[in-house]
């Protein structure tokens, strides 16, 4: 098993994973280094991270996960969140590393998760796994910055779409601190938005606005399962176009003789 091509850049498609490391999305050439840990605990943590990464990852991310070339990308810089992001959601390791990162069931356990992204954000300063709140975000806060930044890919029912080169997938299963991991980190085709484009607040109402789609309200209309505006849209033409059809048909038929 690998931990490969952690982050890709916004416009990469999945062959881009065999380009050089270095131009990769969220790693750094010179990131800054990281703090060492302060007490015995977290230099354990961060041991046995290293111990599985070696054991699983460095096969693609080399030894001083620093990425090989046509490969992997380096990891220094990557930071936390990215870590446990892909690793939370399965989408790391990857068979081959050519293919699009997708939700699977992880093959990590969370203690393991921990270790690997306590190891990971030792090697530089990289975006640190979200604290994010849904109830202190406002609901229509979170729609009007979903529809802003999310909706045209994810669709603003957050059910997911097809873009160029990917697939945008659906958000019904992840988790709050996913959400907030994914816009902070920008896995795969996704940009990333820091706390000046996004605040931590905004953050929070884009979650919790996220969470409100698992289970809309569909007083006054038919729900046809919550696969979108765009194919419920064209299920309405098509009732509306039939209706029409066995209505002329019944106005044009012709009396017998």
């Amino acid at each position: 098993m690998v931990l490969a091509v952690l982050l890709c850049s916004g416009g990469a498609i999945a062959s881009l994973a065999a380009r050089q490391a270095d131009a990769q999305k969220g790693t750094s050439v010179d990131p800054v280094p990281a703090p060492p840990p302060t007490s015995a605990a977290q230099r354990e943590e961060i041991a046995r991270g290293r111990s599985l990464f070696l054991d699983a990852c460095s096969s693609c991310h080399g030894d001083d996960a620093r990425g090989l070339p046509g490969l992997a990308p380096s990891l220094h810089g990557a930071g936390a969140a990215a870590a446990d992001f892909y690793l939370s959601t399965g989408r790391m390791p990857l068979a081959n590393p050519t293919d699009e990162p997708t939700r699977a069931e992880p093959i990590y356990s969370r203690d393991e998760i921990d270790a690997l992204a306590a190891y990971v954000a030792s090697l530089g300063v990289g975006p640190p796994i979200p604290r994010v709140d849904p109830d202190a975000g406002r609901l229509n806060e979170g729609l009007a910055a979903f529809t802003l930044h999310c909706a045209g890919c994810h669709q603003v029912s957050a059910r997911g779409g097809i873009v160029t080169g990917g697939v945008a997938p659906a958000l019904q299963d992840a988790t709050p601190t996913q959400i907030a991991a994914a816009v902070r980190v920008g896995p795969f085709l996704m940009p990333s938005f820091n706390e000046n484009q996004i605040s931590d607040a905004e953050l929070n109402s884009i979650v919790r606005y996220v969470l409100s789609t698992r289970h809309p309200d569909d007083r006054g209309g038919w729900g046809i399962g919550h696969i979108g505006p765009i194919p419920e849209g064209m299920i309405a033409w098509l009732l509306a176009g039939t209706a029409l059809l066995l209505v002329a048909r019944l106005i044009g038929e012709r009396n017998p003789v």
